[in-house]
């Protein structure tokens, strides 16, 4: 059996770096699958550099080996069996969230000088409610995400091209794709598996979800409004003309459940001037394209809120956080901030008549302020500016 690729991921080995060896608790999270463990890997050569003679203990709760510990009471046992006196010890537990009360050992273990501590989740919910309370000040998260664009071309050796692209906007960012065969049987049928694990392990046991059909087409109806302003019951409207009678209320218990283990991800709307966020009305996007379109293939005709989605999540991976922006009747797709810096984006597929420049452009110059403004489009040619707008083609926002 050939052996899988390990190749570093820097983006997010850089961000907890700084903590190695701290009095602080690091936490990745992100959605089962997008790379966490290949960071973790880096953590442990970089500490076996640093301590040779430290004692790394690893516990993968995805691994079998592993399933005896189930409370953080047969945590603390395992530990016993680990340790010898003396010797710094560094714990990695990926998958954190599957041992019952987790955080209870966490945190007596953090109480000791000798222990440096390095844990995953795929749960949203992980570092709220009665974790907060426990690890309050403790602890330093760090999100991971899927692949990004300059991520997915050093993984799978490729050069920046349109080919390129499309093959990043057909299978996404899932690390291990590079291991599989490139075609889209194969790589979707492991993106599907992915998705039912999610589903079924992190969802519907988690949570006790008894209308499994519902999450399935909650799901489905998310792909198709991928990037639309939606509200629970515009949702629970559409499903009882499908004959499904389903409360709003339900709905938004349906859609935080896929939000907590990073299926998709809200985006709020914020006034331009004002910065008031609404309650009501927000958009989706997925988590990774591939995971969308291994449910309902590709098209064309979706282009445009594929490149929302992906200009979306290039955003969140260079740690902005992004709302829709809305000024009166207009509206920016996205308001990105990021310490004191601020920048609006509009995407579209193509600027090719003066009604789409006028809406695409002219949302923007309507924004009564000098922050940074850019254009995003599939234009091979784009490579501007109007009026102080950038506009900048897809392939060359990405690398930026």
């Amino acid at each position: 059996m050939s052996k899988k690729k390990y190749i570093k991921r820097n983006l997010y080995f850089n961000q907890i770096e700084p903590f190695i060896g701290s009095g602080l608790i690091k936490v990745l999270t992100g959605q089962r699958r997008v790379g966490k463990s290949y960071v973790l890997l880096q953590v442990m050569d970089e500490i076996r550099k640093r301590d040779p003679k430290g004692r790394i203990i690893y516990i993968n709760k995805e691994d079998y080996r592993f399933e005896a510990i189930k409370t953080h009471i047969d945590l603390m046992d395992y530990l016993k069996t680990q340790a010898n006196k003396g010797e710094n010890y560094y714990l990695i537990i990926d998958e954190v969230q599957e041992i019952k009360n987790f955080e209870i050992a966490l945190r007596s273990l953090h109480a000791i000088d000798d222990w440096d501590i390095y844990c995953t989740g795929s749960n949203a919910t992980l570092l709220s409610g009665e974790l907060a309370t426990y690890l309050s000040g403790r602890y330093v998260q760090i999100r991971v995400y899927a692949l990004n664009y300059v991520e997915f071309l050093e993984f799978h050796q490729l050069t920046d091209s349109a080919e390129a692209l499309m093959k990043y906007i057909r299978y996404g960012g899932m690390p291990h794709l590079i291991n599989l065969r490139q075609e889209d049987r194969v790589v979707y049928e492991y993106l599907r598996n992915i998705k039912d694990t999610i589903v079924l392990r992190d969802i519907v046991a988690r949570f006790n979800v008894r209308n499994i059909s519902f999450l399935q087409d909650l799901i489905f109806y998310l792909v198709d409004i991928t990037g639309s302003i939606v509200s629970a019951k515009r949702i629970s409207d559409y499903l009882k003309s499908q004959r499904i009678n389903l409360s709003p209320k339900l709905v938004l218990e349906y859609l935080s459940y896929l939000e907590a283990v990073y299926f998709v991800e809200r985006v709020k709307r914020t006034e331009i001037v004002g910065r008031k966020i609404f309650e009501i009305g927000d958009k989706f996007y997925f988590e990774d394209l591939g995971m969308r379109h291994a449910l309902v293939p590709f098209q064309q005709k979706d282009i445009g809120k594929v490149l929302e989605n992906i200009v979306f999540l290039h955003l969140k991976t260079k740690g902005y956080q992004v709302y829709v922006g809305k000024q009166g009747d207009r509206e920016i797709d996205f308001v990105a901030e990021k310490n004191e810096e601020k920048i609006y984006v509009q995407v579209a597929y193509l600027i090719t008549d003066e009604k789409t420049h006028k809406r695409e452009f002219g949302n923007l110059l309507a924004i009564p302020d000098n922050q940074p403004k850019i254009v995003v489009s599939m234009d091979e040619t784009a490579r501007g500016n109007y009026k102080g707008i950038e506009h900048i083609s897809i392939r060359n926002f990405l690398l930026k």
